[in-house]
């Protein structure tokens, strides 16, 4: 049988930390002494670091503060590197989906010692083929470069791969690669904005997606 990919993003998706990003970059936008509503950061979370406070911030901000606002989220948000909380059944999600023959690769702005956290996480390094993270890819989503690369890790063509992701940017970097996208809700995002980015199907969280398998786009 010819072989399949599913990739899945981890933030948000996998494992439960976007409101934890908000709150490090509330805090970091603070510290640089701005005032950023964190439902505008909810929003934004997904993207990388630079096009987030250009989300936020606006193009004509002063460019000088990125480095040091993307430091102090990264600081703040690695104090929560040893508690980091899976969502339920995501470890299982994976084993289940990499047992039914696909390949699974995870698709994240997360590198590095992050990554690592993140992986402790969700616990399921046995059923993961390859990830393809922020140091393998010269744009980060909304762009279709790290789906592309992850297709590439896995070998197959966009039309025998899903992906599953949380935002927005997931769902327009897997449609403008030619990939068919799920979504799940546990992001905080709303179903209408990831349907019109793309989703073809929306599931609760990776429970509801384990239970669903037999009807989704992941069916063995």
């Amino acid at each position: 049988m010819e072989a399949r990919a599913a990739l899945f993003d981890v933030d948000g998706t996998l494992v439960d930390t976007n409101h934890l990003h908000v709150t490090a970059w509330w805090e970091a936008f603070r510290q640089a002494g701005l005032r950023v509503p964190m439902h505008a950061l909810h929003r934004a979370v997904g993207l990388p670091s630079t096009d987030l406070i250009a989300q936020v911030l606006g193009e004509e901000r002063d460019t000088g503060r990125d480095e040091a606002i993307s430091a102090a989220h990264k600081a703040l948000y690695g104090q929560y590197f040893d508690r980091l909380p899976a969502l339920d059944d995501a470890g299982r999600l994976l084993r289940t989906v990499a047992g039914d023959g696909w390949r699974v690769v995870l698709v994240t702005s997360a590198s590095g010692p992050e990554l690592s956290a993140l992986r402790r996480a969700i616990d399921a390094d046995d059923a993961i083929t390859a990830t393809a993270s922020a140091e393998d890819v010269a744009q980060g989503k909304p762009h279709p470069e790290p789906v592309e690369q992850a297709l590439e890790l896995a070998g197959v063509p966009a039309g025998r791969a899903v992906l599953v992701g949380d935002t927005v940017w997931d769902m327009r970097a897997a449609s403008r690669a030619g990939v068919r996208c799920v979504a799940v809700l546990c992001g905080g995002l709303p179903r209408a904005d990831l349907e019109e980015a793309g989703a073809d199907a929306v599931y609760d969280d990776p429970a509801h997606l384990l239970q669903s398998l037999a009807d989704s786009p992941l069916a063995a």
